[in-house]
């Protein structure tokens, strides 16, 4: 048998892979909606960010090194932050009976048009991104030994 001479990337690696541009994506994705078009982010979104930002750099080192330590770290982060998504988009389609907090007159708000993407509304995007990356990190099996 003879030994592959070009290497190729296992299907834990196609994860973290993908896992790192879905969370690079939507950290950019946020920035540009926050600073660019000057849309404030409501508490949740907020809460949301603390999840996502630090996934980047997370997954990123993780995946540079190619030590999978990134579902140590990173899963409980895309986890905690597919909670809050969840919890999130609950609100925004009703099946949750409370106002979205402070989506008031004069504060940040996720039900307007302008806080729509490609049709789909902020929270849902959130979601899909936790979702995504959360099921990108559950198939790798952490650290190699």
């Amino acid at each position: 048998m003879t030994e592959r001479t070009n290497p190729t990337l296992s299907g834990e690696e196609y994860a973290l892979t993908g896992a790192f541009l879905l969370a690079l994506a939507a950290t950019l994705g946020a920035l540009f909606i926050g600073e660019v078009l000057g849309q404030m982010p409501c508490t949740l979104c907020w809460y949301q960010r603390i999840a996502m930002f630090p996934l980047v750099p997370v997954l990123g080192v993780s995946l540079w090194r190619g030590d999978g330590a990134a579902r140590a770290y990173g899963l409980p982060l895309a986890l905690a932050g597919l909670a809050i998504a969840t919890w999130h988009s609950g609100l925004y389609a009703g099946i949750l009976p409370a106002p979205i907090v402070p989506c008031t007159k004069d504060g940040p708000s996720c039900t307007g048009e302008a806080q729509m993407i490609l049709g789909l509304p902020i929270p849902y995007l959130s979601l899909v991104a936790f979702a995504a990356i959360s099921a990108c990190l559950a198939v790798t099996k952490g650290p190699k030994t």
